[in-house]
């Protein structure tokens, strides 16, 4: 992985299961062999138009999965600040607050097979995967809203389960430390994910959401991305967090943590496409409006982000 960073980068998936992109056939999925494609890695993008305030990319890309399909495909993204009438409308018109200050962009991606064959549960399909790389501190706390009529609404243990006092789930959020200490990472499965997760760094008032499409649709499937070739390949996560730590050999990534969405599986014929929205926004300023804002669009307030893990 080119560990550089990424307010907001797009890979493909999955990372795991048997039609994994990201291990070569027959290999074991363990970190050794973990290698991210360099076409969504460093390789450079088609610059395709540009203004002041949006840009638009696009790569074609040729791949191959764990169970040897071949993936012939284009990718294309439109990035682009949002003004503030847009991110009033985001936050159900809540009352503007002078005293916060904001920073947001939407991207939209999308993913066309340009194959000759269709992309199917037998071959394996990708996904459109959105990951949001930020600065982690002993101060931070991920939040997710979860739909409490699900009775089990995470996958907890990507990277061996995550320690009591590191995790917190409660009355339809998980909380998640994001200190950059410990590695972890959990994810929300489709039926469970509202569309919502952010992050609440207490020492610097930041309050980070990010937005996404959810297609609540029993023709949609996502991909389980475990590390595992064994488990069933779908039935995974459209919602994860990661808090980035030491490896067994002490050598770390970041540190960092990330906020992701994840689109169902692309299952596309040739020349057809699928398209994921995702939203970031940043801000701060003084706790009481950081306040309505996460109560307007997480369903919880600040003291309780703050206080959530003991």
């Amino acid at each position: 992985m080119n560990a550089y960073g990424g307010e907001n980068r797009l890979w493909l998936g999955p990372e795991g299961n048997k039609y994994s992109l990201f291990f070569a056939k027959g290999k074991q999925q363990v970190f050794a062999n973990w290698k991210t494609p360099a076409a969504f890695d460093n390789e450079p993008w088609e610059l395709d138009a540009k203004s002041d305030t949006d840009v638009q990319l696009s790569k074609k890309m040729e791949l191959e999965n764990y169970a040897g399909t071949q993936f012939s495909l284009m990718v294309k993204r439109n990035i682009a600040l949002l003004d503030t009438e847009s991110i009033h409308q985001l936050l159900f018109n809540l009352q503007r607050d002078s005293s916060i200050k904001t920073v947001a962009y939407q991207t939209e991606n999308l993913i066309m097979n340009t194959g000759m064959a269709a992309w199917t549960e037998e071959s394996g399909a990708p996904c459109i995967w959105m990951l949001d790389m930020f600065p982690p501190s002993v101060h931070t706390t991920i939040v997710i809203p979860y739909n409490k009529a699900v009775t089990k609404p995470a996958t907890t243990d990507y990277f061996g389960e995550i320690p009591a006092d590191r995790i917190a789930i409660a009355d339809g959020h998980i909380f998640l430390k994001a200190d950059g200490k410990q590695r972890g990472k959990l994810g929300v499965n489709a039926a469970a994910a509202e569309g919502v997760a952010g992050s609440y760094d207490a020492a610097n008032n930041v309050l980070t959401i990010i937005l996404f499409d959810i297609k609540h649709d029993s023709k949609n499937k996502w991909l389980n991305q475990e590390w595992n070739s064994q488990k069933p390949p779908y039935g995974g996560d459209a919602a994860n967090a990661y808090n980035d730590g030491p490896l067994a050999d002490g050598k770390q990534m970041g540190p960092f943590y990330e906020l992701e969405s994840v689109s169902p599986a692309a299952f596309l014929k040739p020349d057809k496409s699928l398209t994921h929205k995702h939203i970031v926004l940043h801000f701060t300023g003084e706790e009481k409006g950081l306040d309505k804002i996460a109560q307007s669009l997480l369903g919880i307030s600040i003291q309780q982000i703050k206080t959530a893990i003991k």
